[in-house]
Formats: C-alpha cells, sequence, structure tokens
C-alpha cells in the first residue's frame, strides 16, 4: 500500500511516562503503517528538558512558530516530589506555560462524544467547548515568601515615575504573588472566541470575577465588551448570543444547560473548568485541545497528565489499559491542520478515518478500562483491551 505523502513536517514534541510509550505506539499502530510522516523532533520528557535548562521546550516552540502546526504529548510540571525523584537541577516551569507564552492565543478544549457514553450530566446531550486564554494570569506569576513588613506593587512607566501601591502590611511570615496580562493578548483572546463561537454557530459565555477583581477581571470583560460591537451584527445574524456572567453564576447555568456552549475563561478557571467537563463527558482521555494563535499557529495536545500510576505499572511488566484517545484525537487534528494548510486532501481524509474509526471501535464494545463501567449501549456488553490491543483493533477499521 501507498503511503500518505506529507510536504512540510509537524513539529512533534514528546513527552513523559505512560503517555510517551503510548506515543510512540499511536506512531507505530496507527500513522507510520499508512502515512509517510514528517516530523521535527523535540524531546519534552523531564530527564531531557532539565539536561538542556529546559532550552528545548523553547526551541520547539520557535519551530511551532516557523512551521505552523504542532503536536504535543503530555509532559510533568515538576515539584518538590518530582525534583527529588529526577535528581532534578532545579524546579523548571510547565512546559505547557512556557510554550504559550511564545505563541499566546487560546486553548480550545471539546469533549469526544460517543454513542453509549452518557454524561454523568444527563441534561449535557450536546459538546461544551471550553475556551481557555492561554497567556498569563497564575501562569507567570512571581511569587516569594515574607516576613514582617510591607509588600508593594510597584509600577515605572517610561518616563521612570513609579506608583506603588500597598498589597499588605505583614505582621508575621507570610506569601506574596504578583501576575500580569496585556490587553494585546486579551484582545487575541477575545477575537478567538467569537471566530470561533461563529465558525461553529454556539452562543459564547464569557466568565470572571469582576466583583471582586474590579481592575483586573474588569478589564477582561471591558474589552470583550468593546470586541463584540465588531461582532455584534454577525452574531445577530447567526442567531447566536454573547453573554457575560461572573464565573460563579456560569457554573450553575452551564451545569442546568443541555450544552451546545462555547465557555471562554481565564487561564486558572479554563484549566479547573475543562478537566471538569471532560470528567462529567466520562473521562480526561475523552477530549481533544488545540491551542489557536493570533498569527494562525496550531499546537495539538492531550488535555490530561502523564498516568503516572500506569506507567509505574508499565515498567514493572504489568498490562495496563490507558486510555490513548485523547492522545490520537492530538495526532489527527494536527494531521488534519498540516493537510489543510499544504493542500492535501489525501492527509486530511486519513485525519478524519483515523478519529471515525476510534469512535467506532469504542462504540462496538472495545475499548479501555476506564470507559467499561460508563458504556450503556443495548445488545453490545463492553470489552476491556490493554492500550496496545486497543490501537490494534482501531487500526483494523482504518
Amino acid at each position: 500500500m501507498q503511503k500518505i505523502q506529507m510536504k512540510t513536517p509537524l513539529v512533534e514534541m514528546d513527552g513523559d511516562e505512560m503517555t510517551r510509550i503510548l506515543w510512540g505506539w499511536i506512531k507505530e499502530i496507527l500513522i507510520e503503517p499508512f502515512v509517510d510522516l514528517k516530523t521535527e523532533y523535540y524531546d519534552l520528557g523531564l530527564p531531557y528538558r532539565d539536561k538542556t535548562d529546559d532550552k528545548v521546550t523553547v526551541d520547539s516552540a520557535n519551530a511551532t512558530l516557523k512551521y505552523g502546526v504542532a503536536v504535543k504529548c503530555a509532559t510533568i510540571t515538576p515539584n518538590n516530589q518530582r525534583v527529588e525523584e529526577y535528581n532534578l537541577k532545579k524546579m523548571w516551569k510547565s512546559p505547557n506555560g512556557t510554550i504559550r507564552a511564545i505563541l499566546d492565543g487560546t486553548v480550545f478544549r471539546a469533549p469526544i462524544l460517543v454513542d453509549g457514553i452518557t454524561p454523568y450530566i444527563p441534561t449535557w446531550k450536546k459538546p461544551i467547548v471550553i475556551a481557555r486564554h492561554a497567556y498569563g494570569d497564575i501562569y507567570k506569576a512571581v511569587d516569594g515568601f515574607t516576613g514582617k513588613g510591607k509588600a508593594e506593587l510597584v509600577y515605572t512607566d517610561k518616563n521612570g515615575e513609579k506608583q506603588t501601591t500597598l498589597i499588605h502590611d505583614f505582621d508575621g511570615d507570610g506569601i506574596v504573588c504578583g501576575m500580569h496580562n496585556t490587553e494585546k493578548s486579551i484582545e487575541s483572546f477575545a477575537r478567538a472566541c467569537f471566530n470561533y463561537a461563529l465558525d461553529m454557530k454556539l452562543p459564547l459565555w464569557f466568565s470572571t470575577k469582576d466583583t471582586i477583581s474590579k481592575l483586573y477581571d474588569g478589564t477582561f470583560k471591558r474589552i470583550f465588551a468593546e470586541v463584540y460591537e465588531e461582532y455584534k451584527e454577525r452574531f445577530e445574524k447567526a442567531g447566536i448570543e454573547y453573554m457575560y456572567t461572573l464565573i460563579d453564576d456560569v457554573v450553575a447555568r452551564i451545569v442546568r444547560s443541555e450544552g451546545g456552549i462555547v465557555w471562554a475563561c481565564k487561564n486558572y478557571d479554563g484549566d479547573v473548568m475543562s478537566d471538569m467537563v471532560a470528567t462529567a463527558y466520562g473521562s480526561l482521555a475523552m477530549m481533544t485541545s488545540v491551542l489557536v494563535s493570533p498569527e494562525g499557529i496550531y499546537e495539538y495536545e492531550a488535555a490530561h497528565g502523564t498516568v503516572t500510576r500506569h506507567y509505574y505499572k508499565y515498567i514493572k511488566g504489568e498490562e495496563t489499559s490507558t486510555n490513548p484517545v485523547a492522545t490520537i484525537f492530538a495526532w489527527s487534528g494536527a494531521l488534519r491542520k498540516r493537510g489543510e494548510l499544504d493542500n492535501l486532501p489525501d492527509l486530511m481524509a486519513f485525519a478524519d478515518k483515523l478519529e471515525k474509526a476510534t469512535i467506532a471501535t469504542i462504540e462496538n464494545g472495545e475499548m479501555t478500562g476506564d470507559l467499561v463501567s460508563l458504556f450503556k449501549k443495548e445488545g453490545i456488553t463492553p470489552k476491556k483491551l490493554n492500550s496496545k490491543d486497543f490501537l490494534k483493533a482501531i487500526a483494523s477499521r482504518i
């Protein structure tokens, strides 16, 4: 069989632990037999990030700016325990945070719906897409310990004039944190959300906590309102709405809704709520994730962790049944976008076939262990497969 050809390489960002193992199997079983795969490879596994003083992460992001499309495996963001476990030089920052700071843009996360898996919230009949601002806030914050004394926020303008605001007058030990965002990035975030909602013909809801964070969150609210004026006529013509409300209010609305909404969130809110939405739809491994930059750069990834518990079983030689669906859809999304940009209809068609084969495998009762208890379909008894056999079952349907 002649393999499907590629013109431009994908930027391939390898990762950590069990997802790294799945990454290799997905290429071996599902992609390389059908596609003459071209990638520019970067090892974002924690040992190599440590070896390169995290330069490899920056290099991978710059390569994405060059080539336009990347696919990323899940990676470890080290904490104190990981520093000791891997004997790291330091506690390196989140690779996702580093990459997103370079690319800017918005992360769109949507559930992968399968006939036979009913969401934990039964009113949800349609996808809820999380649009997560991918720049700044707590992910680019600086923090530190304090003792007795004053913590102040100091801004120095271009003329050298200083504005000082008291954060807190400490009478003992404490902690302090400073974070930022830019109006340019917030405006890009707003435009990405409005464009996506129009493309998908879905209403857009945006939420912050501007009643408490009157200037910081209030700036997000103001910029979205200003940008919406440019889109208002198109939204009305499409028959969809834009709504701003407080985040606690929108959570209640989302739970009561039937879905079919784009929910725009600030960086941290989107991080938390995308996991909540994915779990409520069935599994963290059943969600797509793509970062879209204002310049039209795309980075596809799995919206979950490295599945450490399964990895420890794997290295002991034990069988694992780890769900690879989100990682498969990261590859299919990247291949489809590469095909679209390079005018390669065969590559785009292969990406569609890969996704359809994945869903068909589950709908026909073959799946990983996390889905078995969730699957309810008349006439079909779900069968638990180990990870590699699940991938082979998908390959047989391509």
